[in-house]
């Protein structure tokens, strides 16, 4: 992930509490809400982590064939992440 989970926090309960002065949001359990806005802000961070990993997982499963036919990893490892990207619709 990009950012540290100490900052994501951060930055969660920044989210919470502009929505909160703003009076697009109001709650008595203001915790919960940070909580649970941090959650997902982390699994959104966390995506491109989770395609990469995916995208290595492929591309291990290929390695002899790509090794026989000189293919450049860094380019290989591109055009998966692209398509993964595509056929999970993220935005990275």
């Amino acid at each position: 992930m990009l950012f540290s989970k100490e900052y994501v926090g951060y930055l969660a309960r920044q989210v919470v509490k502009r929505l909160q002065d703003n009076h697009f949001i109001q709650t008595h359990e203001l915790e919960k809400v940070i909580e649970r806005v941090q959650s997902s802000m982390v699994e959104e961070l966390s995506l491109e982590d989770r395609i990469n990993d995916e995208v290595r997982v492929i591309l291990e499963a290929y390695s002899d064939e790509m090794r026989n036919r000189g293919a450049n990893y860094q380019e290989m490892f591109k055009r998966v992440k692209n398509e993964l990207v595509r056929k999970y619709k993220a935005v990275l």
